[in-house]
């Protein structure tokens, strides 16, 4: 009697385990796919912080001449007003 009972807890044991292992596979292959759509996210976050740092360089190197040529266009047009009055 006591030898069913066993096998009976020992089926029931086996069964659950490989449900659970396969539960953990399946929960392990998610995961990894997840790391690397994370991955692949971070690298193209990257990559537009870089064209961002690269721009606003850009933009900080030809502030100055901008500026320089916007002064001297506003004074021509100053002075071809007053020429013209």
């Amino acid at each position: 009697m006591d030898t069913i009972w066993f096998e009976v807890l020992v089926i029931i044991l086996s069964t659950f385990l490989a449900v659970v292992l396969l539960l953990t596979i399946a929960l392990l292959i998610k995961t990894l796919q997840i790391v690397k759509l994370v991955k692949k996210i971070t690298e193209h976050a990257e990559q537009v912080a870089d064209r961002a740092d690269h721009m606003s360089s850009f933009f900080e190197k030809t502030a100055t001449p901008v500026a320089f040529m916007k002064l001297i266009s506003n004074l021509t047009e100053v002075f071809q007003k007053k020429g013209k009055k």
